[in-house]
């Protein structure tokens, strides 16, 4: 008798302390526009709050949240009651579970007197945004409203009207006398990122997801922040109409057909399949083409094609017995981050990826993701122990969305930037007002050594041809090369070991490396592969500093008075030069021979300085990219496009269409060997 006592009290229990947190997550999720929780736990507690109802019936309470769909309407809304309840739909998670489901369908139809082998079922997808009703009388809108608790809503009419798809009269001539419409708000994917970009260049909150973006939407007070908004809706029910227009159909399909032609959107990624073999192929398919659809969704939808079957199953208390709604695994979870390791990438950049309590989401086990950078760590306050909800969706890296801080321990520990690269021990830097911090050790740290070589090797460059990708990995991998100034010890017996090179080819890439010992000094400056360092300010670096040595002492504040140097590029040109493994590659590919002529000492003497040049057309004795080099090196600008700026326009043979914007302004037009008088060669 105590132990019968005692099972009842535990089972009172559990049902309490599951009903509060279900109430608790539905108002922090539909009132407060603000979840707490991923969709699976929700599912998991709704579930198991199910189960117990369903042994212990004599415990469910009018006010279970089994009872009713969603939550309480806010109060700052005017409340609108629905002609027919907006219930929600059951789940199904796996393939028993969807048969079950076709056979209870198959069971009941006919009073179980009619054999049925095989129904026809409507399938769409389950779009993940904000359920709406919208009520036409004689074909006029007259109010918008969300579902709330199923019975009631909130009337949302002034931001409904603000979405553009959603007509505010129905299209036909004869519109029915009463139409009301079920479907679902939501915001678009590019939308929704485009939304949260603008909210972050202004420091305003972003949403955590799509649906949360649909939802704090159409509960705005201002139709002017709804309007603001990328919302779109689909269609796909009815509530009450017209008697007229429940006799004209007699089809789920016929119904969706007939709500296009009164002009309201409907998916176009639906489609009719036969018995459950029908439904999982389309399951599958449309989990397939998931990611790349314009909008979010989180399962799919089957209906009884068939309306006079849909109103002989009927509905439960909280869901129509002719649908279901098979979830995708979920893509949102909750687990614990065990710790916090950096990764660094080809150029540099330090990556936080959180190490976490493996967990099962988005049909994988995760146990790292990544936190992108110290702004988005320092954004969510990610810590050591916390619990937070990851996120993973297809293919994608899985991320951390959000912090649980209502779970948040005492014992967390801040994540901290370090001092020191994690692969090679140079200094890690962080210019100010950075998002992203990166390891100054791009000459020698391997974790940037394939890029490094690759960008050394580059046209733009040291010109250093046949130095492609595939050379490149070779010669790394193999242990051949670890920084730029190892190319030019390498012999024509080392690289004809290679893959795919003859004794030929590696011939010629000798040739090509000893060339490239004859360079500019802006172009040895720019291989150098400094952080926020390109062409143009290589060359107003070798401008402004004569000699390497100059360069290499120079404090961040003489640095700044480089043109077009602030103080986020003088920080990492510091940084570099300061750094001494870079110094001593530095020194080895000066000592392996590479020169280049010393420039004028300072860029206010250049003859050419102040003018700006277009180049356009063949030149027979230099290539383009040549005569730009050496136009510059006397301090011109050599710009893509002709304008009333440009002080002459060089033209080769061919010349195009730059020559004749050119004559149209009246520039002046010089011939390659004006361009060689310029520098000083004739």
């Amino acid at each position: 008798m105590e132990r019968s006592s005692s099972s009842a009290s535990k089972v009172k229990s559990e049902l309490d302390a599951l009903r509060r947190a279900i109430e608790a997550h539905n108002y922090a999720y539909h009132v407060l526009d603000s979840p707490t929780v991923p969709d699976a736990e929700y599912d998991r507690l709704m579930r198991r709050l199910q189960e117990i109802e369903a042994e212990h019936p004599e415990l469910v309470a009018p006010d279970s949240p089994t009872q009713r769909v969603g939550a309480e309407r806010l109060e700052a809304f005017r409340e609108v009651r629905h002609a027919r309840p907006m219930l929600s739909l059951d789940n199904v998670f796996n393939d028993a579970e969807l048969e079950a489901f076709d056979k209870r369908v198959r069971d009941r139809i006919g009073g179980g007197d009619v054999s049925i082998e095989r129904v026809t079922y409507w399938a769409e997808p389950k779009l993940d945004g904000a359920a709406i009703s919208l009520r036409y009388e004689r074909g006029e809108l007259v109010f918008g409203a969300t579902r709330g608790d199923g019975t009631s809503g909130e009337d949302v009419t002034h931001n409904i009207r603000t979405i553009r798809s959603i007509p505010l009269r129905l299209r036909g001539k004869k519109p029915p006398a009463v139409f009301e419409v079920r479907g679902e708000v939501f915001m678009p994917r590019a939308g929704f990122l485009e939304f949260n970009q603008r909210a972050l260049e202004r420091g305003e909150k972003t949403f955590v997801n799509p649906r949360n973006a649909a939802a704090g939407s159409l509960r705005q007070l201002d139709p002017r922040l709804a309007a603001s908004r990328p919302l779109d809706a689909f269609f796909y029910a009815l509530g009450e109409v017209s008697h007229e227009v429940l006799h004209a159909i007699k089809q789920q399909s016929a119904l969706v057909e007939l709500l296009g032609d009164f002009g309201l959107r409907t998916c176009p990624d639906v489609s009719l399949v036969e018995g459950v073999a029908g439904c999982l192929e389309y399951f599958r398919r449309i989990g397939g083409q998931r990611d790349a659809l314009p909008y979010d969704i989180d399962g799919v939808v089957y209906k009884v094609n068939k309306l006079d079957w849909q109103r002989e199953l009927g509905f439960v208390s909280r869901a129509p017995r002719w649908a279901i709604a098979h979830k995708f695994p979920a893509q949102e979870e909750m687990t614990i981050v065990r710790g916090v390791e950096f990764q660094v990438g080809r150029t540099g950049a330090l990556t936080p990826v959180a190490r976490l309590e493996p967990v099962f989401v988005g049909g994988v086990t995760v146990s790292n993701a990544t936190l992108h950078n110290m702004d988005e760590v320092e954004r969510k306050d990610v810590r050591i122990g916390d619990t937070v909800i990851v996120r993973r969706a297809g293919d994608v890296i899985p991320e951390i969305v959000a912090v649980v801080s209502d779970r948040r321990p005492a014992d967390t520990v801040p994540v901290t930037l370090p001092r020191k690269c994690p692969v090679c021990g140079s200094d890690v830097e962080r210019g100010e007002g950075e998002a992203i911090a990166r390891c100054v050790g791009g000459l020698v740290c391997p974790a940037q050594r394939k890029e490094a070589i690759r960008h050394f090797a580059s046209r733009r460059a040291l010109n250093i041809e046949g130095f492609g990708e595939k050379v490149v990995d070779q010669l790394v991998d193999k242990g051949m090369v670890k920084t730029p100034a190892d190319l030019y010890r390498l012999t024509v017996e080392q690289l004809v070991d290679l893959e795919r090179l003859g004794d030929k080819s590696a011939q010629k890439l000798i040739a090509a490396v000893d060339k490239s010992k004859q360079t500019t000094y802006a172009r040895f400056l720019y291989g150098l592969g400094i952080a926020n360092v390109g062409e143009a300010t290589a060359l107003a670096l070798a401008n402004e500093f004569g000699a390497l040595d100059e360069l290499l002492s120079a404090d961040e504040e003489r640095l700044q008075q480089v043109a077009d140097v602030g103080p986020v590029v003088a920080t990492a040109i510091h940084a570099f030069f300061h750094e001494s493994h870079n110094v001593e590659v530095i020194r080895a590919l000066v000592d392996a021979g590479i020169e280049w002529p010393r420039p004028p000492p300072k860029s206010r003497d250049l003859p050419l300085r102040d003018k700006t040049f277009v180049i356009t057309g063949t030149l027979q004795s230099m290539t383009r990219d040549e005569a730009k080099a050496r136009l510059q090196a006397l301090g011109a600008k050599v710009a893509g496009s002709v304008s009333k700026k440009t002080t002459a326009l060089i033209a080769g043979a061919d010349a195009g269409s730059k020559l004749q914007a050119a004559q149209s302004l009246e520039i002046e037009i010089w011939s390659e060997e004006q361009l060689r008088a310029a520098l000083g060669e004739t």
